[in-house]
Formats: C-alpha cells, sequence, structure tokens
C-alpha cells in the first residue's frame, strides 16, 4: 500500500513542478524586453530595432480609443491604455504588437486585433566632405550613395573611397568602412573623409 501513495507523490510533484516551469516561461515571453536579444537575427529593416526618433502608429481594430501615434523620445517609454507606461526602446515592431495584444488579451478584450508600424523612420546623419552635412529622414533600401545625394553631394576633396558608418545598433561606436552602395539603417552615421590625392 505504501509504494503507491510514493509514486503517487512524487508524480503530483513533478506535476507542480512542471506547471512553476510552464508559468515561468509564460510571464518571460509576456516581458516587453522579452527575445530583445533576437531582434536582429534575420537582419533588415523587419527586425531593426526601435529607437529614440521613431515615429511609431498603434491600432487596435473596432477600438478606435486606442489608436496612438508617438514619437519615440530619448526616454524610449509608451504609455497605453490599460497597460500604463513601459520600456519600447529596443523591441522590434512584431514584439511591441505581442506584448500589446497579450497585454489586451482577456480582462480587456477578447480578441484583440493588433497592428503596430512605423510611420516615420529616425533620421540618419552625414558630416565630413559632403555639401550640406545633417540629418536627414531615413527611407527603407537607402544607400550611401543616395544618402551623399541628399546631402547635396561631394565636395572636391571628398574621398568616395574613404566613407565609414557608425551603426545606431552598435554599443561600440566602430566606424566601419563601406562602399557607395553600402546599406544603410535608422539613426546611422555617416562621415565621408578626405581625399590626400
Amino acid at each position: 500500500m505504501g509504494t503507491p501513495t510514493i509514486i503517487v507523490n512524487y508524480l503530483q510533484t513533478l506535476l507542480i513542478l512542471f506547471l512553476l516551469l510552464i508559468g515561468a516561461f509564460s510571464l518571460s515571453l509576456f516581458s516587453p524586453q522579452a527575445n530583445a536579444q533576437s531582434a536582429n537575427v534575420h537582419g533588415g529593416l523587419s527586425e531593426y530595432s526601435l529607437g529614440s526618433g521613431d515615429l511609431i502608429k498603434v491600432q487596435v481594430y473596432g477600438e478606435e480609443d486606442l489608436t496612438r501615434e508617438v514619437r519615440l523620445s530619448d526616454a524610449g517609454t509608451l504609455s497605453f491604455p490599460f497597460l500604463g507606461e513601459f520600456q519600447v526602446l529596443g523591441l522590434t515592431v512584431g514584439q511591441l504588437q505581442t506584448y500589446i495584444t497579450q497585454g489586451l488579451l482577456g480582462d480587456y478584450l477578447v480578441d484583440p486585433k493588433v497592428s503596430v508600424t512605423i510611420v516615420e523612420y529616425r533620421q540618419f546623419f552625414i558630416n565630413g566632405e559632403v555639401e550640406k552635412p545633417g540629418g536627414f529622414s531615413f527611407q527603407p533600401g537607402l544607400t550611401v550613395r543616395k544618402a551623399v545625394s541628399l546631402a547635396g553631394g561631394f565636395t572636391e576633396r571628398a574621398s568616395k573611397k574613404n566613407i565609414f558608418i557608425i551603426s545606431d545598433s552598435d554599443p561600440t561606436n566602430t566606424p566601419k568602412k563601406v562602399s557607395l552602395s553600402g546599406s544603410l539603417k535608422p539613426g546611422d552615421i555617416i562621415t565621408v573623409e578626405q581625399s590626400f590625392f
């Protein structure tokens, strides 16, 4: 009689541990910062991380009161009905969409249909040997050559072979050499060096 009771108790303990693990995993998925480190696994703009200066629009279909259009500040937070204020910087559009959907699901809406879009990307910057250095609105498909054109073209002293980019997503801010056909991302800083010949 004693052995079956021990087995039952053991199985109950395993079940409780399993349920606790499932609960912890679910909470980690619900966090707005969950999986943010995997944001750039596939590369490209579809996976790029939101940052200061991005203008985003959040829509919940059928719920006009929940539509928000916000330009992200340096603080990088978003204030949203029912969910309060939370950190957005570093998340992809997909991660933010999932977070808001999960936050509204159940207590507030039965089946929320949430859409998050980027209305306007943050600026990129170009300096050095260009006619009009400064910040410019980013557009998908932008190359170094197009960025130089937006900045009024090269000066007479510009080196077309010594062009460097500091990526907004690089925490070390290390300049990397790039060609005229190199692609840009929002927040990138381009420097066109002077030619010595």
